[in-house]
């Protein structure tokens, strides 16, 4: 891998502590963190630490744990937040805002108003709103520890 690549990518930022993210998950293949413009309050973006710009650049051996991660971190969500859902997309390439690979976890309810795929995003109001979401989630995820 191209280290200029990774020392210019925002989420490799996030993984050495370099930019601020709110995580709510971690373990040795991933992290998870609030999206900084959610489509609605608890979306979360689960990226891989290792540098990765598509899941066709993904590793076959990190598919299953990333997507456990993904399946888990899901369950946390519509947990923590009383969603009634979760969509859960990713973009290769096309509409990738950053190239690395990141899973967008969003909770849905239902009538929640959201059509197709262009949707509004909203920075979290206030600091205090992205800290309870995020303490909502990490919440969930230690009561849904495997």
């Amino acid at each position: 891998m191209d280290k200029s690549i990774t020392s210019a990518c925002a989420f490799c930022k996030i993984i050495r502590g370099e930019v601020t993210a709110r995580i709510v998950f971690e373990d040795e293949i991933s992290l998870a963190f609030l999206d900084h413009r959610p489509v609605f309050p608890g979306h979360c973006l689960l990226i891989p630490k290792e540098h990765y710009e598509t899941l066709t650049d993904l590793p076959e051996d990190l598919v299953g744990p990333c997507f456990k991660n993904a399946q888990f971190l899901s369950r946390a969500v519509e947990s923590a937040l009383e969603a009634h859902g979760t969509f859960v997309a990713m973009n290769n390439r096309v509409s990738q805002s950053v190239p690395h690979l990141h899973v967008h976890i969003v909770p849905r309810r239902r009538k929640d108003g959201l059509k197709g795929f262009f949707w509004p995003r909203y920075p979290y109001k206030t600091e205090e709103e992205g800290d309870a979401v995020q303490s909502a989630i990490r919440g969930a995820l230690n009561s849904l520890i495997r």
